[in-house]
């Protein structure tokens, strides 16, 4: 097995103590039930309850850990390249519209920090998007025409702090970035009282919507006339989001810079193998954290190799001789690449969704928890109507058409698999392998120290068959992201239930 350097954590999680919020124990009334501890959850929480609401949030394992909790943590409405797409697909005036909205999202944060006095490592950075080779700089030139087109100051560049030479790059200044646990415990600590909870470690397994919204856990029940399901994928099924959306995972690497080598501003490459590059500050000077290598969720069990890649291009462009950190993360992909906020379903009033934020959820999660609070609240947004969660997808994409593919494929492929593994005794020492023992399709793990962890390999959200991965040590399912720890144990949803647990 590959040793890895550095721990395997989020530095945001591992900088900061841990929460210990109580778990729902009598059945409670509220205005507005939130599903999820993150960005969106806590962001129209503190929005909310300023509006004089009462809320209750309902996290099933930790606030600000899941994936808010393992983002690059950058605040900016520029998003790689975007903008001269959205203007080709739907218009110049909706792609102002996302313009707006994302840098709107991006004042919030300011503003929050600002009034609430938040120390989180806030800082005003430039965001660029970078050129290396020469075969990319026309699209570089056309989203600076689009970006400007579109009201947003941007300049073209062909110098950088970046310690290596690029071909040209986007800049988008006065954006930010930010210790986003920091945050995000700060608006934690201020949402309970006068009325308000946040319950840790309890699992929603379902909503009823009838005169009032029945939220129901593994604990009991919470009764609230509003909900938002904010976990990254809907745990509810109703509004197929599952099939809008495809979960794409990254990973990222941390390493002690020095100053005079640290590149200013926040940045990302152009191309398909991009790579995102910033720094936060770190014990007496600053952390580099460098991310990318991403894939769908479930296609890739050697997921070690993923981190040995990063940590060769931190070496091989700033010099890095040791690492301090990794960790990993996943994001839902909208396939018309805007986000759904709003109803789960043309009849579902009171239950509303955010999702597919296509991996820059601190902008994006932001907005939505804005849209949502001014929904509920019965007042007007501008941006409402672009990221209606109902809408019709206007058109059917290359991606789509092979995400679905993917998906029917893995559901019907995967039952095939593993049939001339029939024996725990083939599963060796770190493995965790597909079997079929007693015509029932079973996954196992064995640990260091010889004991199997086995359980059944049918994700619990749709059915379908999950995979390995060798690095998190985690069953995950490609079909709609859903993960599970070696013993079957909920990581991340859609899932709500863990694996059966199978006798070894």
């Amino acid at each position: 097995m590959t040793n890895l350097s550095g721990k395997h954590a989020s530095f945001w999680i591992d900088s900061t103590p841990a929460t210990t919020y109580p778990s729902l124990e009598n059945r409670v009334t509220v205005d507005v039930a939130i599903i999820g501890g993150g960005i969106v959850g806590l962001t129209a929480a503190t929005l909310l309850k300023k509006a004089g609401k009462t809320i209750a949030i309902i996290e099933s394992r930790q606030v600000a850990a899941g994936v808010s909790g393992h983002t690059t943590a950058k605040v900016t409405a520029l998003h790689q390249l975007i903008y001269a797409d959205l203007i080709k697909q739907i218009g110049e005036q909706k792609a102002k519209l996302y313009a707006e909205s994302n840098q709107a999202a991006v004042e919030q944060v300011a503003t929050f920090v600002t009034e609430q006095q938040i120390d989180c490592d806030f800082s005003r950075q430039s965001s660029y998007t970078f050129a290396e080779p020469d075969s990319e700089l026309d699209q570089i030139k056309e989203e600076v025409q689009a970006a400007l087109k579109l009201g947003l100051p941007a300049t073209f560049v062909t110098e950088t702090s970046l310690p290596f030479a690029i071909a040209g790059a986007i800049k988008l200044d006065n954006q930010a970035q930010f210790h986003v646990r920091k945050y995000l415990l700060h608006l934690a600590k201020n949402i309970t009282g006068d009325g308000s909870y946040l319950f840790e470690n309890t699992r929603v397994q379902k909503v009823d919507e009838g005169d009032s919204c029945y939220v129901v856990t593994d604990l009991g029940v919470i009764t609230a006339h509003d909900v938002i399901v904010a976990t990254n994928l809907p745990i509810l099924n109703l509004g197929l989001f599952f099939a809008k959306t495809y979960p794409e995972r990254s990973y990222i690497v941390g390493a002690k810079i020095d100053s005079s080598n640290a590149p200013v501003g926040m940045y990302i490459g152009s191309g398909e193998s991009s790579h995102s590059i910033r720094t936060t500050p770190y014990e007496d000077g600053l952390l580099l954290l460098v991310g990318g290598e991403g894939h769908k969720v479930g296609t890739e069990s050697n997921t070690e190799e993923r981190y040995q890649k990063l940590e060769s291009y931190a070496r091989d462009r700033f010099g890095i001789d040791t690492f301090a950190y990794r960790w990993s993360n996943q994001d839902m992909v909208s396939f018309d690449k805007l986000p759904y906020i709003g109803n789960l379903t043309p009849f579902n009033k009171h239950i509303y969704v955010a999702t597919g934020f296509s991996l820059w959820g601190m902008s994006k999660g932001t907005m939505s928890a804005m849209i949502l609070s001014d929904l509920i609240l019965g007042k007007d947004n501008p941006y409402t109507d672009l990221y209606d969660s109902l809408r019709a997808t206007p058109f059917v994409t290359v991606e789509s058409v092979k995400q679905e593919a993917d998906v029917v494929t893995r559901w019907i492929g995967d039952r095939f698999k593993g049939l001339l593994s029939n024996s725990f005794s083939e599963v060796a020492k770190g493995e965790g392998k597909l079997l079929t023992i007693d015509n029932e399709k079973v996954v196992a793990y064995r640990d260091e120290q010889g004991n199997v962890h086995a359980v059944s390999a049918t994700c619990t959200h749709l059915g379908c068959i999950v995979s390995w991965n060798n690095d998190e040590k985690s069953w995950d399912c490609a079909c709609h992201g859903a993960r599970f720890s070696c013993d079957g144990k909920v990581i991340q949803g859609p899932a709500v239930k863990d694996l059966e647990q199978v006798v070894s």
